[in-house]
């Protein structure tokens, strides 16, 4: 056990102390006295030695975990693993002679694998693969993991299955969208979608021969007054509106509620990145205030992984029952060993530890890049939630020169263009996530990426 090391607070600094004891052992581990395979402090003894108290170097532990930088259990020894892979230096990439560079993905939409227990993640499919094998799946499916979801959607989302609504599994976002096409809705039907919006939803219904029709959002969402009278359904998202990452306000809730029951439609909840929420408690759902009206849709893959690929679809029960028919005449339906792995991950409390370690490590990640990017006086859009940021800039060229600029440092970066559906643009912009790199790779890419949109 190292008992010496190099750390020394400063209780003047605005960086909360946890910060400080993570950051100080991310450079004992780069370039100082540590090395893979070193026990460190249990979290009693360093906080004694430092004078905090045991939450403040437990939660330093825990952020060091999700980052992947130690491994092992508080109370049976924490150890620095063998340290991650170094980042390039400053605008150079990784890459074999003759081979396209290696880019770091700083695009939004993919998980923060990092976050992930390995014990937990390993142990969850080992629990899936002792089921017996299936004669028929059922179209619902699978019974404990409908039990594991109406648990967590209760738990982390205030809303429950009951006599007005009915939970199905599905095979996530795009496949439920999918299938709401199918089953509630003819070619020729036209819905509206958040403009920019997911373009993966977008290609869906267009898929279905459905007519999609943008409709601008502003700093609340979606505009609810400019929704066509000929519409059948809307599909938004108000937790964290794809891509530009405002939060829709209750008023604006209740507007589009009220105006889909009164304009007979639907509303399609795609509650993309509502569990990932830093500085206050989410609001209701829509589908709390109008289960009539409102399918909820929620996947796995931006919480956990998309290799589960499953996700949950919450209706009114003759929407369900619709979904249902659908299922049994094309003989489609998500696959159960992801629900099964799901539900296993969930039994003994491992999904809600993970979310909790997740709100715990993204915050500072979403910190790196916002401070990178002010230091150099670019504004940063969006809430202080979920897992990108929005970058203005003037215009589309700007846009092409960024990501150029970023490509050839060896950062790939998502311009705001690419997520119109109609040809109106009232934003250009970088979509920067930073929820997919390992934390060294991240804090070596972000400087790369904030000094490309500072001279775009």
């Amino acid at each position: 056990m190292l008992e010496d090391l190099p750390l020394d607070l400063d209780r003047g600094l605005a960086q909360p102390l946890a910060a400080q004891i993570a950051e100080q052992l991310r450079r004992a581990a780069t370039g100082g006295p540590l090395r893979g395979g070193d026990r460190l402090p249990s979290t009693r003894a360093l906080a004694g030695r430092l004078g905090v108290s045991r939450t403040v170097v437990a939660a330093a532990y825990d952020q060091l975990h999700a980052e992947g930088w130690i491994s092992g259990r508080r109370g049976s020894g924490t150890y620095l693993t063998t340290a991650p892979a170094a980042a390039p230096a400053r605008g150079d990439s990784v890459h074999h002679p003759g081979a396209a560079p290696r880019l770091f993905d700083l695009a939004p939409g993919a998980p923060c694998v990092d976050a992930i227990d390995p014990a937990a993640w390993r142990r969850a499919w080992r629990a899936a693969a002792d089921h017996s094998p299936l004669v028929r799946k059922d179209r619902a499916g699978e019974p404990e993991f409908r039990t594991a979801v109406t648990e967590h959607l209760l738990r982390h989302r205030g809303i429950g299955a009951g006599s007005d609504t009915v939970l199905l599994a599905t095979a996530g976002t795009s496949s439920a969208v999918s299938e709401l096409a199918a089953a509630l809705l003819r070619p020729g039907d036209a819905v509206a979608m958040e403009d920019p919006g997911y373009q993966r939803a977008a290609g869906a219904f267009a898929a279905a021969g459905l007519d999609v029709v943008p409709v601008p959002v502003d700093a609340h969402g979606l505009r609810v007054d400019l929704l066509p009278t000929r519409i059948k359904a809307v599909y938004c998202t108000p937790a964290h509106q794809f891509p530009l990452g405002a939060r829709m306000p209750a008023a604006r809730r209740v507007e589009l509620v009220e105006h889909a029951r009164s304009a007979g439609i639907f509303v399609i909840e795609d509650d993309y990145d509502g569990e990932l929420r830093y500085d206050t408690a989410p609001l209701p759902l829509l589908a709390t205030m109008a289960p009539d009206v409102v399918v909820h849709l929620g996947t796995t893959s931006k919480i956990l992984s998309p290799s589960l690929g499953v996700g949950w679809l919450l209706a009114a029960p003759q929407i369900a029952e619709a979904v249902l028919a659908h299922r049994e005449r094309t003989g489609t339906g998500p696959s159960p060993a992801g629900q099964r792995v799901l539900a296993a991950f969930a039994a003994h409390g491992d999904l809600a530890r993970h979310l909790r370690r997740l709100r715990r490590a993204l915050p500072p990640r979403r910190a790196l890049v916002v401070a990178e990017l002010r230091r150099r006086g670019v504004d940063v859009l969006g809430d202080d939630a979920g897992s990108h940021v929005v970058v203005p800039v003037a215009s589309a060229e700007a846009e092409r020169r960024v990501i150029a600029a970023g490509q050839a440092r060896g950062v790939a970066l998502d311009g705001l263009s690419r997520y119109y559906l109609g040809s109106r643009r009232d934003h250009f912009g970088i979509a920067l996530g930073y929820t997919a790199l390992p934390w060294p790779q991240l804090a070596a890419a972000v400087p790369m990426a904030a000094e490309c949109l500072a001279r775009p």
